[in-house]
């Protein structure tokens, strides 16, 4: 299911390794696998048993509806920690969307610095709300939002997370944003398409996942329903 660049011992690292601050910078034990594009991290269901962290590359989590179709809830860049469960077991499937390496902490050491750093307590908080306000703002794009608005709702996503620039070189697939955006490929594309000949985006080499913002303000003005 992975392939591991780490031995079968785990390396003594400080929680802000993992990303997180910390007051008294305690000591955790980290690992690192990465995974081949398309390799399943966890699956729903599963025992959380660790937290993670993409170090590079990228994830998306998502469910397998009822009808076969997939529902992918959010895509994880570097430095984004997920896996971060209330209950016992996932509740969405995790794979890797390109070849990546994460990194992983037993979820046991992160409750046990919560109890006695409340830093890391804030950091948990923080993660959880960020969390839901994701799903929250998630769910609005998928229940008010037509399909330009939705793809320019992305666009202006990536831009944020991604490291600043005119061009952003997207890991995922236009399947991938379809399935995150509740269309059909094929509207992904011809809302890419639109906005493309609105001037508002360029694309760059052939298979179009390196875009290039020419127009932040008009890309924002496709994000507002009229």
């Amino acid at each position: 299911m992975f392939v591991r660049i780490t031995d079968r011992t785990y390396r003594p690292n400080s929680l802000s390794d993992f990303g997180m601050t910390t007051s008294t910078n305690q000591i955790v034990s980290l690992s690192e696998f990465t995974y081949k594009k398309g390799r399943e991290i966890f699956g729903e269901k599963e025992p959380a048993e660790f937290v993670f962290q993409v170090k590079q590359g990228a994830v998306r989590t998502y469910k397998l509806l009822s009808d076969g179709r997939r529902q992918i809830s959010a895509f994880h860049l570097a430095g984004d920690i997920f896996g971060l469960e209330n209950g016992a077991v996932h509740r969405f499937t995790a794979e890797a969307v390109t070849q990546t390496t994460v990194r992983l902490v037993r979820r046991q050491s992160l409750e046990a610095g919560a109890e006695t750093d409340a830093v890391v307590t804030r950091n948990l908080i923080t993660m959880t709300t960020d969390n839901l306000q994701h799903a929250e703002t998630h769910m609005l794009l998928l229940g008010r939002k037509n399909a330009l608005e939705r793809v320019a709702a992305f666009l202006l996503e990536m831009d944020r997370r991604m490291v600043p620039g005119s061009q952003m070189s997207l890991p995922m697939s236009r399947r991938d944003i379809a399935d995150y955006l509740g269309i059909t490929l094929e509207t992904v594309s011809r809302a890419l398409s639109r906005l493309k000949a609105e001037n508002v985006i360029g694309f760059v080499g052939e298979n179009h996942r390196e875009i290039v913002l020419t127009d932040r303000i008009r890309l924002e003005t496709f994000d507002m329903p009229a």
